[in-house]
């Protein structure tokens, strides 16, 4: 009987099967009109203008605040301040309540607040439960007018910050994008510019409270509030409690102009772990504003908008090149976007990738496009810009911005009518009239080795990227004749302390073997290590880890590395390490008033920085009774990561040779604990050769 019935349920599914029609076949019915809701505008007494938008459908209430400033204000010397102080708004917490307190009290309620500040505009957002609305509220307030910004929480965000530059040459294609638009609008202006180290050394807490209490007064927000509510209750719940919010300051300035100029040509980074190439192709786009925007949309979708997209079908469906790519036309409210073709391909295809959509891109200005193709391509802007508008949050966020950029409140419709006007025509002449092959800037990211054409048989220039990330630049303090004058007796009596400098100038060798315990990352990872060096620059490192042996060697501008997988050159970041830490070599450190192309100057009291002619530099605090070092700090550039400050403490101070030196050394790395060095023995003079140290293992 089951068999039967299934028997007969697969003939009934074929039969109907018979009937349903084929795709090209199918009809839609036509998208139905965008429905602009009501949206009550006030402006409080305050000078703050208010949006409210009814929505009964579930007992929410969410809203946020647009505050006009952006990172388009960072001072040039601190980029990155907008940025710190939308975060640290939230998680800095109010004078009331820490954030880690709101966090618990939001999730308590099930509720959310959120902030952040972008290129043009900072937003408070908060979602909530009805019936929490006025505690929620409360807060909400607190952080908008009122944020703590407390300093551990600064100290947070930098430290998450520098890990974003430190990693920010692991991904490829987030590669080509940044270096794309950074090339495009250039990096002289706050269009291109990019934070760096620098910059967030530079920037502290007084900063975060001078940027918010610049650009977060009433007269310079619009807030937006949607939800289960009365219009006219939740107008009178907002003027109450922002009734003591009277600050004023001047209006903001305008955001900066872009001024960019035609970037042509080719610019490659090399990255040499990668299989495939990441490009961006393009220049400076347009506004949203523009006339010729809804053409300019349908005929970015005709060339790399889909499946059915020109690019599409030419370079991977036809060609088999490009595992991705995609082109849009960019506009902003407010500037103008970057007209943007993005993709990536096999490595030994990137040449014939490039030229085969730099075709495509001159087959567009030459010829009109099908109907079937307009059709399409209209047909995807149309209902791709519906979703701006399907959920009542949604339609209240697009009409809050159209006014903060001064954009006409039916611009909806107007661009709907014009995108549905769009004719072949019209595709061509934008084409011809916007897209400018002669100022084509082209970025790729790969592996130069393995391409099977060079870039160069494209007939443009080729620019190299350059991809290092800047070390941090530490504030020298003023390196006057006195300070200098000083630091040089300080260093003197540290002489003294020792044994003497005459002594420090006898030593010619140092050989060393010590204990090491990590209490950082790998806590509790034991190694041995032998150290040896000869004056004046040549250092070995023999380590003993859990995991195989590792030796080192440099002469302080080559070397090699060893390890369990075999011998190789020395890495760049390794031999920044080996080059400070031949500056460090203690007595060599102690004689740098007498030793060429380094300068010893006083920083504070009982602090001198000794800085040798390649930049290094490394401050010495002595101890201010036995005048002994005390500390040594640095620094520390790392294989993976941001740069850290290390601070190795010196004690256990044992004559040696004539010579007092530490036997323990506890490292930390910016305040937390890293490592503690025990030493077993410290040899002078031992006879090393620098053929026994370069000897590989």
């Amino acid at each position: 009987m089951t068999r039967r019935l299934a028997l007969a349920l697969l003939l009934a599914a074929l039969a109907a099967a018979q009937d349903v029609p084929a795709v090209e076949e199918l009809k839609f019915p036509p998208l139905k009109q965008v429905q602009i809701p009501k949206v009550e505008t006030f402006t409080l007494p305050n000078g703050m203008r208010l949006y409210l938008l009814e929505n009964r459908e579930l007992p929410l209430i969410g809203g946020f605040a647009l505050v006009r400033t952006g990172n388009l204000f960072d001072p040039p010397e601190k980029i990155g301040l907008a940025s710190l102080t939308g975060d640290v708004l939230r998680t800095g917490g109010t004078a009331e309540k820490t954030g880690d307190e709101i966090d618990e009290l939001l999730e308590n309620l099930a509720a959310s607040i959120e902030s952040g500040i972008g290129e043009t505009s900072g937003t408070v957002s908060f979602n909530c439960l009805r019936q929490d609305v006025d505690e929620v509220l409360a807060v909400f307030k607190a952080l908008l007018t009122a944020p703590a910004f407390r300093q551990e929480k600064l100290d947070l965000a930098k430290t998450q910050y520098r890990s974003m530059i430190a990693r920010r040459n692991d991904d490829a294609g987030a590669i080509a994008s940044r270096e794309f638009s950074q090339i495009i609008y250039g990096r002289d202006n706050p269009y291109g510019w990019r934070m760096e180290y620098e910059h967030l050394d530079r920037i502290s807490r007084d900063d975060l409270m001078a940027f918010h209490k610049r650009y977060f007064f009433p007269a310079n927000i619009l807030l937006a509030v949607q939800g289960d509510f009365s219009a006219a209750e939740m107008r009178a719940k907002l003027e109450k409690l922002f009734a003591d919010w009277q600050v004023k300051q001047p209006p903001v300035p305008p955001f900066p102009e872009v001024k960019a100029r035609p970037a042509p040509g080719i610019y490659l980074a090399e990255k040499e772990d990668v299989n495939q190439t990441f490009f961006r192709i393009g220049h400076l786009g347009g506004l949203l504003r523009d006339p010729d925007f809804p053409a300019l949309e349908v005929m970015a979708d005709i060339l790399g908008g889909g499946f059915s997209s020109r690019l599409f079908a030419r370079v991977r469906t036809q060609l088999g090149y490009a595992y991705s790519v995609g082109a849009s036309w960019g506009a902003n409210y407010n500037h103008p976007g970057v007209f943007r073709i993005a993709g990536s391909t096999k490595s030994e295809s990137t040449t014939e990738t490039i030229r085969a959509i730099l075709e495509e891109v001159e087959r567009l200005r030459n010829s009109e496009v099908t109907d079937e193709e307009l059709k399409t391509a209209q047909d995807t802007v149309l209902n791709s810009f519906v979703f701006n508008f399907d959920q009542p949050s949604k339609t209240l966020n697009r009409l809050v911005l159209y006014d903060y950029h001064g954009y006409p409140k039916d611009f909806i419709f107007r661009y709907q009518k014009a995108v549905a006007a769009v004719s072949k025509q019209d595709i061509l002449r934008v084409a011809r009239k916007y897209l400018r092959p002669q100022d084509l800037t082209i970025v790729a990211v790969g592996k130069p080795s393995d391409f099977g054409t060079p870039l160069a048989e494209l007939g443009l220039p080729v620019h190299k990227i350059d991809l290092t990330i800047p070390e941090p630049k530490r504030q020298a303090a003023r390196a006057d004749a006195g300070n200098l004058a000083k630091g040089k007796e300080l260093l003197a009596r540290a002489q003294q302390a020792v044994g003497g400098a005459e002594r420090l100038a006898g030593v010619k060798d140092i050989l060393m073997t010590s204990e090491i315990v990590l209490q950082g990352m790998g806590a509790g990872m034991r190694a041995s290590q032998t150290s040896r060096w000869l004056a004046p620059s040549v250092i070995r490192q023999d380590q003993q880890l859990p995991f195989g042996a590792v030796s080192s060697y440099s002469d302080g501008q080559t070397g090699w590395l060893a390890t369990p997988q075999g011998v190789q050159p020395m890495p760049a970041p390794v031999m920044r390490q080996v080059r400070g830490a031949l500056l460090r070599i203690l007595p060599s450190l102690l004689l740098s008033d007498r030793l060429p192309g380094r300068q010893v100057n006083l920083i504070e009291e009982g602090v001198i920085e000794v800085q040798d002619s390649s930049g290094e530099s490394v401050r010495l605090r002595l101890d201010p009774e036995t005048g002994l070092p005390a500390a040594l700090i640095y620094p520390s550039i790392q294989m993976s990561g941001p740069p850290s400050t290390t601070e190795e403490i010196l004690e256990d101070w044992r004559e040696t040779g004539g010579l007092k030196m530490p036997y323990k050394i506890t490292i930390r790395r910016d305040g937390a604990p890293y490592a503690e060095v025990t030493v077993r023995e410290i040899r002078f003079n031992t006879g090393l050769t620098e053929e026994e140290l370069s000897s590989k293992p």
